[in-house]
């Protein structure tokens, strides 16, 4: 059966950022690890590759050199249940990175994050077209999404 991995390229902090992703995320773990031997583009002891899971989903890491970056064009997408689990990831992953516009935000890895409640999705698809183009512009003003914002917009039609 084929499945699909997120494979994720650091310059030198896979270790590091691995260890950080899975301290945050309930139901997650490390699966395995390898690491450089003599002769290695990388410091031997150092990790090459690690593959993890958050959440259920796993996902690999590789120590593959300042070469490879980030961009915003890849984010990874969290869906919240709470205002308290929004608070929480958003300040977490953004400490040491970048907050940005409407819940999006870069780690101190430099990657992007989409930190989202459920709420806004439910709101965004309502069939009052006014309701729905409210909460899009209360949430256009935001940088973390505050679910009591959205819905006093939301209840403004």
């Amino acid at each position: 059966m084929r499945k699909i991995t997120p494979f994720l390229t650091f310059n030198n902090q896979a270790e590091e950022a691995v260890n950080f992703y899975v301290s945050i995320f309930r139901n997650s773990k490390i699966v395995s690890v390898s690491r450089y031997g003599e002769g290695g583009p990388g410091p031997a002891g150092s990790v090459m590759s690690a593959t993890f899971v958050l959440d259920g989903q796993e996902y690999m890491a590789l120590n593959g050199g300042p070469h490879f970056t980030f961009t915003d064009g890849f984010s990874l997408f969290v869906n919240c249940e709470t205002q308290e689990e929004v608070d929480e990831l958003w300040e977490t992953l953004s400490e040491g990175g970048e907050k940005g516009p409407c819940g999006w935000l870069k780690d101190k890895y430099g990657v992007s994050w989409q930190i989202i409640p459920t709420a806004l999705g439910q709101m965004l698809q309502d069939k009052d077209p006014q309701k729905a183009q409210n909460v899009m512009q209360a949430m256009l003003k935001m940088t973390k999404i505050d679910i009591a914002t959205l819905k006093r917009a939301y209840e403004q039609a």
